[in-house]
């Protein structure tokens, strides 16, 4: 006789089910703790410090330290389930904050949030879950987890377009999304709010961290500046035809797409296209410049059934999100001498580097991701050339 699955997709009765929760000390994740203990789960609450020693206990909207520690063990001892606080705060810091400020410095744009996943979250966490015997590992995220043809578990987007978090979650390996669990997949921020205020939980009210969580009040360069003195090196901003029209104090200031706070004085609208590190450039130009078909990617995750080296002779018809605020849009995927070539059916606007291009089955809702990699600088439509010594002095 087959024994029927729990509401975790696990061929055991929620008894014998040994389930670790990802416990941040915020709404979503608290929720999913106190409803598979309700369920019966065997549950065990993980909470990571991430940064601080416990200095953030007064910042809002911040996560993984003081206050929200504090937070994720009062739920846990209200609902009754063991609670551990795990120092990460040193493979937190080697493996997030310092590649994210290498990467500004590098005149990309960082999305440290997927590095934390990759990295301290579905990588480190996910061995303690094994080392603990659990049949999985359950997390807030607003994403679903759906077995497949094949007997693997696929990623899709959430059932909230507005909550949909499947960008931040495209580097999880095979391997780690067989163990991982996303209960809050199915239904809304409203809707699991009034689950937190049914199971009597203390922070149904509590506001939503923010992205960055190490960034306080939004202000990465002072974050950036502080990890690396003096790295930030002042140089030129440049039109793209090449002619010289200010200064700056260091490209970090600066993030492609960027209008405001140019310090320019020009008859035209200027955008930021291109940061160019080495040269300590900010090139900038008119918004149609900010226009790209092309999109190249590095340290590509796949988790599509057919192979990337076995793709249709005449591509893979895709959609992709270059941004977390966007939709999906129409694309191919083709592979050439250069690697892995993304086509979009419309010019994107202000694709930036460092950040993720996310690529999903289709544009619908509900999309199955295929995988993801990171955005490689796009070529120019007329590269700006090096200004002169003569126009550099100036």
């Amino acid at each position: 006789m087959t024994t029927p699955r729990n509401s975790l997709d696990i061929a055991k009765p929620p008894a014998a089910t040994r389930v670790v929760a990802a416990m941040s000390g915020g709404v979503d994740s608290s929720v999913v703790a106190a409803l598979l203990q309700r369920e019966g789960y065997e549950v065990i609450g993980v909470t990571l410090q991430l940064y601080d020693h416990g200095a953030a206990v007064h910042r809002a909207g911040s996560c993984c330290a003081g206050q929200d520690i504090h937070d994720a063990r009062r739920v846990a001892e209200q609902i009754g389930i063991p609670h551990y606080v795990l120092d990460y705060e040193s493979r937190f810091r080697d493996a997030v904050i310092e590649r994210f400020a290498e990467s500004y410095l590098a005149g990309e744009t960082p999305i440290p949030c997927v590095e934390c996943n990759r990295t301290v979250k579905f990588n480190d966490l996910l061995g303690l879950a094994r080392e603990l015997g659990a049949d999985a590992l359950a997390t807030g995220h607003y994403v679903v987890g759906r077995e497949l043809d094949n007997g693997h578990r696929g990623l899709f987007r959430a059932a909230d377009a507005n909550r949909d978090q499947s960008y931040f979650l495209y580097a999880t390996t095979q391997e780690q999304l067989d163990l991982l669990r996303f209960p809050l997949g199915g239904i809304d921020k409203a809707q699991t709010r009034a689950l937190a205020a049914e199971l009597g939980l203390g922070i149904a009210d509590k506001p939503d961290s923010q992205d960055i969580c190490f960034v306080p009040n939004g202000r990465y360069a002072d974050v950036i500046e502080r990890l690396k003195p003096g790295a930030a090196r002042p140089g030129h901003i440049v039109h793209l035809d090449g002619r010289v029209l200010g200064r700056h104090d260091g490209v970090l200031r600066y993030t492609v797409g960027q209008r405001k706070g140019l310090g320019l004085s020009t008859p035209e609208p200027l955008y930021v296209l291109r940061l160019d590190a080495d040269s300590a450039r900010v090139i900038v130009g008119p918004r149609e410049a900010l226009n790209v078909r092309e999109i190249r990617l590095r340290d590509v995750n796949w988790l599509g059934e057919i192979s990337l080296d076995a793709l249709p002779p005449g591509g893979l018809d895709i959609a992709v999100r270059v941004r977390s605020t966007r939709p999906p849009r129409e694309a191919r995927l083709t592979r050439d001498d250069a690697g892995l070539r993304i086509e979009l059916a419309t010019d994107e606007e202000g694709v930036s580097p460092g950040q993720a291009c996310v690529i999903y089955a289709d544009a619908g809702p509900g999309a199955r991701v295929l995988g993801g990699g990171t955005i490689l600088r796009p070529e120019l439509p007329h590269p700006a050339p090096r200004p002169s010594l003569a126009l550099a002095l100036t």
